[in-house]
């Protein structure tokens, strides 16, 4: 078996485009993955992966380590970023077509499954129906009191978790985000009074929404430095909150934060390989790690949910794509033992479920198991076609 052509889709997701890859081989089977990169450079994946097409066509796909080696040799003097998303996702295509030439699920290839039954909690909650309720065709939320309604929806969604970003309810209501300059915000990510009177509105009022028996995670991004984070975090210790998710390219400054405030911190979903978790693991910086598989590739996502479990730390995969990267991110969540919970994106563009050939089935906040060949769904071109990504 050989590699004979590999090809990349763009395909618009509203406010961010989705990225997938598919590699065909000389015989019947083909490997599919996602490469999406909401906030960085679809483009420059797309461009990382023609530039190393020449070393995958005409090769045995089956040889993944092989590959995925030179691969890393190709690129050593330009090592995480779209680097290493381009790789992650060639790799995880090569995972689709060796399991498939197998007849088993991918995740048979690592030993097989631990649990078959994978709890979720709703990611983005509340946050898409701020800043693109139109696009997902769902009510606004623009007010404290659309969040009281929306909670009777959460609490009978099934899902016994969710997370949520900073909302803030103004003339004009928003999602506060100056870490990724998408919203107002100080360029010093100062955590000045009126925002933090803003989170604990915004908190407050999803607490009362959905009661104490379903948990609320925060995500609270690049949007603050080492100072901020502090103040957000003894503010809302109030609301026994799952976890504060928080993004810190820096270990000492994530565990200082970790050290000064009582709820559990999330992390990691920013870092490529052993390599730039290896830090964080030694300074316990963090209590839940967060892991891109899409990213990082199957292969090194074990490795770090191993490297977790060294430490007595539990993942929770970083899950914001199409439907593809769900099934992906399942089948990380099945074979590993120490599985916090995995992120699901409940509302999203009305046309995701015509990409797939295959759903997710989620029962009860729960993804079920598939035992479908490769990672259990392949991609619609046609839909793909039509909904091509116009930059």
């Amino acid at each position: 078996m050989k590699i004979k052509n590999i090809k990349i889709f763009h395909v618009d997701a509203g406010w961010r485009p989705w990225s997938f890859l598919k590699i065909t081989t000389d015989s019947s089977l083909i490997g599919w993955s996602e490469c999406t990169d909401s906030h960085g450079s679809p483009l420059g994946i797309s461009g990382v992966i023609e530039d190393l097409s020449n070393l995958l066509v005409g090769r045995d796909p089956r040889n993944i380590g092989k590959l995925c080696w030179e691969m890393h040799s190709r690129t050593r003097q330009s090592p995480g970023s779209v680097v290493q998303k381009a790789i992650g996702a060639i790799e995880n295509a090569l995972w689709d077509i060796k399991s498939k030439a197998l007849s088993v699920p991918v995740y048979e290839l690592f030993g097989g499954a631990v649990r078959e039954s994978i709890p979720l909690y709703w990611s983005h909650c509340g946050t898409s129906r701020v800043r693109a309720w139109d696009l997902i065709k769902k009510p606004q939320i623009a007010s404290y009191e659309d969040v009281s309604l929306f909670g009777e929806e959460i609490r009978d969604s099934g899902y016994k978790a969710i997370k949520t970003n900073i909302a803030v309810f103004d003339k004009n209501p928003y999602i506060y985000m100056p870490g990724f300059f998408k919203s107002q915000g100080d360029p010093g990510l100062n955590a000045d009074i009126e925002i933090l009177s803003k989170i604990d509105m915004w908190i407050g009022a999803l607490r009362e929404a959905v009661g104490d028996e379903i948990g609320i995670a925060l995500d609270l991004n690049f949007n603050f430095k080492t100072e901020g984070y502090i103040k957000v975090g003894r503010m809302l210790e109030k609301y026994d909150l799952m976890w504060l998710e928080i993004d810190s390219y820096n270990p000492d400054a994530l565990r200082q934060i970790k050290d000064s405030i009582k709820t559990p911190i999330t992390s990691c979903e920013n870092l490529y390989g052993l390599r730039q978790y290896r830090p964080y693991f030694e300074k316990l910086a963090m209590d839940i790690v967060s892991i891109d598989v899409i990213w990082n590739g199957f292969s090194e996502s074990k490795k770090i949910a191993d490297m977790a479990n060294l430490y007595e730390m539990n993942i929770c995969p970083h899950n914001y794509n199409g439907h593809l990267s769900t099934f992906i991110s399942m089948h990380l969540c099945s074979i590993v033992p120490n599985l916090r919970l995995s992120e699901i994106d409940v509302d999203d563009v009305p046309w995701r479920d015509e990409l797939f050939t295959k759903l997710p089935i989620i029962e009860d906040g729960c993804f079920k198991l598939s035992k479908e060949s490769g990672w259990g769904t392949e991609l619609n071109e046609d839909a793909l076609e039509r909904y091509k990504w116009q930059k």
